[in-house]
């Protein structure tokens, strides 16, 4: 085994990962809700493709310089994935804090009330 297979293999995954954020975001954008279980298991299952994939990069050889470029790219999209997972964090927080479909508009504050907040306040 190389050290560019891992490299590679990360580098894969992190294009995965960034391609199904897009795909999540564009749901929690049109559809303005959460995505479905069948998008979060795609999510699980490479999340944990990831771990592996961090540990074999932790076990591999340090790579040389010609190999630095590839492991930029790979940082590079991850942060764009962590970028895109907190605006999809925020729009899921968005849509799933319950909003009254029609509020009641305020009574108008009786005499006595207005009374006594006049009262207070010479």
């Amino acid at each position: 085994m190389t050290v560019s297979d891992p490299i590679s293999a990360h580098q894969e995954i992190c294009d995965e990962l960034y391609g199904l954020a897009q795909e999540e975001n564009r749901c929690l954008q049109q559809e303005k809700r959460a995505p479905g279980a069948e998008l979060l298991g795609r999510k699980a299952a490479l999340l944990a493709r990831l771990d592996a994939s961090l540990a074999a990069l932790r076990a591999a050889p340090r790579p040389d310089a010609s190999r630095r470029p590839a492991l930029d790219r790979a940082r590079t999209r991850i942060l764009q994935v962590l970028q895109l997972d907190k605006e999809n964090e925020q729009l899921l927080l968005r849509f799933s804090v319950a909003r009254p479909t029609a509020e009641a508009p305020m009574p108008p504050p009786s005499a006595a009330t207005l009374d006594r907040l006049y009262a207070r306040h010479p």
